[in-house]
Parts: C-alpha cells; structure tokens; sequence
C-alpha cells in the first residue's frame, strides 16, 4: 500500500491563503514602487492555480544568481525559472531585447535585489549597447573600409612621394602636359609617330582632362597665373582616385553574387596597399584593372549560381554590344587585357549558349562584334587623328598591332629585362598581395586534391560540366586568378603591376560568408609595409626634390644677369619634366638623365656641363648654376671629382633599390644621409683641377 501525505486541515489552508495573498500583496505595491508602473497588475491567479493543483510541501529550489539562494514555494519558482529562462535567451539570442508571453498569467515576483541585479545585466531598450553589439564584424568591416576610403582620398592630396615606376609619369601625364599644357617634356618613344603603341585615348580622358581644368584655372581661375607642380602631380591622381572607387561599387555588388561577404570583401580591397597606391596613380594596368572589374559586373548576373540547370532570362539587347566595347576598349588599352577577359568570357558563353560546345560558344561571341566594331572604330579614330597631328600626315594607326609587333619579339622584351617564367607566380603574386595569395594557392591545392579524390573515386576521367562549373563559384573564382596569371607567366617580361587587376577575384575569393578572414594581423602588417615602401620611401625624395629645383628655377634672377640651370640627375629613376612647370621654347633649363652612369662619366659630364658655350654669349657671360641630384648611398662620387660645393639640400626619406644602403651605413650615425636624396649645387672648377679629379675617378 503506498503511502500518503499528510494534508493539511481546511481551516490550516484557509488561513495559508489569507497569509499568502497578504504578502503578494505587499509584493505588488513594492513592486510598482520600484518599476514606476503605475497600472496595477492584476492578481497571481494563475500561480496560485498551479499551487492548488500541486500541493505538495515546499521545496527549497536552489539556484545561482550572482552567488545567492532563494526560497520560493512551488509555483513561485517555476514562474520565477522560466523568467529567468526567458531572460537568458533574450542574453545569448543575437538581436537584442525581444517581446515574448509568457504562458503564466499573473505577475512574476522576486526579491528587489534580485530584479535590480537583472535590469542592470539585461539591455532594455534604449539602454547602453552590449559588448557583443559592439564588436559586430561588419560594423567593424565598414568602419574599416570608410576610414581607408578617407586615407586614400588624403593621402593622393598630401600628396604620396614614393615613385612606383617611370610608366606611371611617362605613360600619361609627362605626354599629356606637354600637348594640353606645352611645357618642357620628355615625350617617351611609345607615342612617337614612327613607333605609336601605347593609344591615346585614355591619357586624353585621364591626365589630358585633368590638365585641361588646370589649363582653364590658369588662364579664367581667381588667382590667374602658372599652376604649381604639386597641382600638376595632384590633379590626374585625383581622378584616378576617384575612379579607383567603382572598385569598391563594383565589389559591394558582386560580393553577393559570388558567395562572399561584402563588407569583408570591401574591407580587404580598401586596406590592400595595390589600392591604395598602384590604384591611385596614372599606370595604363589601373585602367586595365578598371575595365576587367566592370567586365565582370557585367556577366556576374547572367551567370546564375544555383545548383538548377534553369537559364537566366536573356538580357537587353544592348547588353552584349557594351560587354564587346569594354573587350575592345581593354584590349587597346593594353593588349593584355584579353588574358583577363577570357574566363569572364568563357563563363558568360556557357550560360547563354545552348549547350557547351565551341559552336555554340562561337555563336555566342558573334554577339560581342557589333560592340568591339564600334569602340575599336572609335579608338582607331581617335589615334589616327592625334599621331598624324604629330606627323603632319594622314594615316590609319592600329596601336595594338604595334604593341604586339614589337612586344612579340624577344630581342626588344630583353631590353626592358628578362625573368623566370614561375615570377608572377613564386615572387611577384607575394609581393602584391601577401597572405591572400597564399590563400589562393591553398585553395587551389585543396580544389585539386579534391578533383584528384573524384577521379580516383570513379576510375575514369570525366571532364567537369558545364552545369557544374557555373554551380561552383569557388572555382571560377580560382580560374579568374590563376589563368591570367598562368598567361601572364608566358612572357618573359614580367612586372608585378601586371597582376594588380587580379585584386578583384581575390578578395572576393577571401573573404567567404562561412568562415571569417584568417591571418588579419599579418595581412594589417602586410599592407602597412606595402604602403609605406611605394608609397613613401621607394624613389621617394625625387617628386619632393622637382618641388625644390621648382622653386629655384623659377625664383626671381638679378635683373641684367640671365641664368642659365642644368639639372643633372643620376642613380634615380627618370626625373618628369612636367612638374618643374617649364615653357616649352626657350627655357633656360636642362634637365639631363644620366641613369646609372659610371664614376668617371659623371665626372666627364659635370666637366663639360661647367664648360659648356651655353653660359658664354655676345652680351656677356650668363650666370650658369649646375645641379647634381643623386641617392645617399652614391655620394662619395662626388669626393672622387673634386669638384667644390656651393651648397647641398637633403630631401628624406629615398630609398633606391639600384644603389641600397649597406647594414652598416644604416646603423652608422650617418643613416639618415644614405636615405635622402642630395641636391648639391657645384661652383666652377679650374682646368687643372678637372684633369686631376678625372683621372682619380677613373682608379
């Protein structure tokens, strides 16, 4: 027989009730004192329902609540726990304070203590964000890239001293400002009428119409006058500034399309050092860059990445003529541009053709001709007018034609320097990019192995559908970095800035939804280094040093007394003429490159330059100033010649990677001479002391 409980008499619990509906009482008011409701709350009918139907003793329920214990009888606890419980998920639930109801009805009570303790835990609406809130990824993510926005806007205005590479001077604006502008240039042989193999199309549209704002400022502006060399150096890399953000417009739209989060992406892009110097400068691989991401703005949509064979609704009419035009556009820009289309390309005519063969493929690109027809019409128009201008007769020009006749033959690529056929892929792909490029070829290795795995699996070789292909975005991802780079790799010249537009798969393909970015510390470090290097230090005193030989050359003279300058520049990259602000005709100044010249030619060069007949005309002696601008590290050179100094400028920081400082020269207490650039005025030097110093710099 089992045994029974005890229960109390009914008077007993009549009078528990009585006791018990006092004290819940007293709890009501105390708690409308302390939570200011002034509505009162209706009456614990429902737990004191649950307490009749369970009239079992009281129970102690322990339970940890900032380190404290509590009593409650039965039904109290229960309503107590599930609002505790309630109020644990409203904790550890992303989203914040939510509403929920609660299947008791009457009010739940608690100790004062106790519901303080909650409130200040618990964030109500309105109060203090949570730490968790705080730190939001993505929060984090657009912080991240606004501020680097700012820093890329700021830093084209301070503006970058560092000197990436003489393309970037001599490939548009030194061109340009000598056509728009007429000052003193130094025009390079790719825009030459004999030779024209660069087009002229994109300098006319970036520093030709930059230079024509400057031109109008100069002659109907405020303050009318010559325009500085900081506005000549500042305003093409303005614009291309802002046209390196259609980047970032570009990647907020396709990060989705390709499986990537969009501000990790944006995030990854804007603190990539290739942003934030290669992509602000004037270098013809930024517009390639430019064109290949919009090419890929373009197919990403008709390209559906789903796992259902279903095809995308055909576009406009339009829309194949536009994806021609930015293939012919890209390809007279630089002819390379075609090893970056071909995947896009590719991708596109899988998805539109019937099915995937090459005549289907064929058929599709037919639809690309009557845009490439047009723009290439447009770019021989264009080019045709502006080299005859030059050569005062009337021809048709085709610059991708000469480009690739003179690139093809190996002779003239050793001119320019020969590499490894593994550089973009071993060296240069690190260079740029870092830890993501390591990510790439790890996720290359990985798709591979997994290939391998399917293969081995099934006995047999199966080519991959087309259906599939389109269904992985990963490894087109892969195919959009890796096969331009593998074409790239075909030639013997290879260039780092060759691989700057393959920025773009990239980041989209590190910066996956499922897993964040690994390796953020190093990849802050990285492109910190990056930028600081290129953009600072490497070449970085010879844009400073034209401001100084600026305001020299262009200092008022005693009157009656001409002057004539030669600026003699040697183990430095190719001094831009543009930005000393020269005229034409008639300037009383020589700028002279001597390159890598040995000791003894210097000397013979300074010789002559102080001898030379310039200085010597009818109506008497000209004041002749001669110039010498070298790196820290070749400045013994000029104890060698003998020759007396006037006076010496130092510009810091420059560094050379043809002339490097040696380990000891930067711990020595003259480091800060070995990274500057010396601008040492000569005096005159008599003829016995010319053959002397020659024949000590010739030992």
């Amino acid at each position: 027989m089992a045994d029974t409980l005890a229960m109390p008499s009914q008077p007993e619990r009549a009078a528990g009730k009585e006791e018990r509906a006092a004290q819940h009482s007293s709890s009501d008011i105390r708690a409308q004192s302390t939570d200011g409701n002034s509505n009162p709350s209706p009456q614990g009918t429902g737990n004191w329902q649950v307490r009749e139907q369970n009239q079992e003793p009281e129970k102690m329920i322990n339970a940890e609540q900032g380190g404290s214990r509590f009593s409650t009888a039965s039904g109290e606890g229960l309503a107590w726990q599930f609002g505790h419980l309630q109020r644990l998920r409203r904790l550890l639930l992303p989203g914040g304070p939510c509403v929920y109801y609660s299947h008791f009805p009457g009010p739940i009570h608690r100790p004062e203590d106790q519901r303080s303790s909650d409130r200040s835990r618990v964030a109500m609406p309105g109060s203090q964000p949570t730490v968790r809130q705080q730190l939001n990824p993505e929060v984090v993510a657009r912080t991240f890239w606004g501020g680097l926005s700012l820093l890329r806007v700021l830093w084209c205005l301070l503006p970058q001293t560092g000197y990436v590479h003489p393309d970037e001077f001599f490939q548009s604006p030194e061109v340009m400002a000598e056509d728009v502008l007429g000052v003193q240039a130094t025009r390079p042989w790719e825009f030459y009428a004999s030779s024209s193999c660069r087009t002229a199309v994109f300098p006319l549209l970036t520093s030709g119409s930059a230079f024509w704002v400057l031109r109008l400022w100069e002659e109907l502006g405020p303050w009318p006058g010559p325009v500085s060399g900081y506005a000549l150096l500042v305003g093409p890399r303005l614009l291309l500034t802002a046209l390196s953000f259609a980047l970032d417009l570009a990647v907020y739209h396709l990060a989705p399309l390709w499986g990537a989060d969009r501000w990790r992406a944006l995030a990854l892009l804007s603190g990539s050092y290739v942003t934030l110097v290669f992509y602000t400068r004037t270098f013809s691989n930024a517009i390639e860059g430019l064109l290949f991401t919009w090419l890929l703005v373009l197919v990403s949509p008709h390209v559906a990445w789903s796992l259902t064979p279903k095809k995308p609704a055909p576009g406009p009419w339009w829309h194949s003529w536009l994806l021609g035009a930015v293939v012919a556009a890209g390809f007279f820009n630089r002819p390379t541009f075609l090893a970056f289309a071909v995947v896009p390309l590719l991708l596109w005519g899988l998805r539109e053709a019937r099915e995937a063969s090459f005549k289907s493929l064929a058929w599709e690109a037919l639809a690309l001709l009557p845009g490439a027809a047009l723009a290439a019409g447009g770019f021989v128009a264009v080019d045709s007018w502006y080299f005859s201008s030059l050569s005062r007769s009337s021809s048709l020009v085709l610059t991708p034609a000469n480009f690739l006749r003179y690139n093809l033959d190996p002779q003239n690529l050793a001119r320019h320097g020969t590499h490894a056929r593994l550089t973009h892929l071993a060296l240069n792909g690190f260079l740029l990019f870092g830890v993501l490029h390591a990510q790439a070829l790890q996720a290359a290795w990985q798709q591979l192995q997994a290939g391998l795995r399917a293969w081995a699996q099934t006995g047999l070789v199966r080519v991959q559908g087309a259906q599939n292909l389109l269904s992985n975005p990963r490894a087109s991802l892969l195919l959009l970095y890796f096969v331009p780079l593998a074409l790239l790799s075909a030639f013997s010249h290879q260039e780092a800035r060759f691989l700057i537009p393959l920025l773009i798969p990239l980041v989209l393909l590190c910066s996956p939804r499922t897993h964040p970015v690994p390796w953020k510390g190093t990849l802050v470090l990285f492109n910190a280094l990056g930028a600081l290097f290129f953009g600072c230090l490497h070449q970085g005193g010879l844009v400073p040093g034209l401001r100084v030989l600026e305001q020299v050359v262009h200092a008022p003279v005693r009157p009656g007394l001409p002057t004539h300058y030669t600026l003699l520049f040697t183990r430095t990259y190719m001094p831009p003429q543009h930005l000393l602000h020269l005229p034409g005709l008639g300037s009383p100044v020589e700028v002279v490159d001597m390159g890598g010249s040995e000791d003894w030619v210097l000397c013979q060069a300074m010789k002559n330059f102080t001898r030379q007949p310039a200085c010597q005309v009818a109506g008497g002696p000209w004041l002749c100033r001669l110039f010498v601008v070298m790196p820290g590290t070749t400045r013994h050179v000029m104890e060698k010649c003998s020759f007396p100094l006037k006076n010496e400028t130092l510009v810091f920081p420059h560094l050379t990677l043809e002339d490097p400082p040696g380990l000891s020269s930067l711990l020595s207490g003259a480091w800060r001479d070995h990274l500057s650039l010396h601008i040492v005025e000569l005096e005159e030097m008599p003829d016995g002391m010319t053959e002397q110093s020659l024949s000590k710099a010739q030992l």
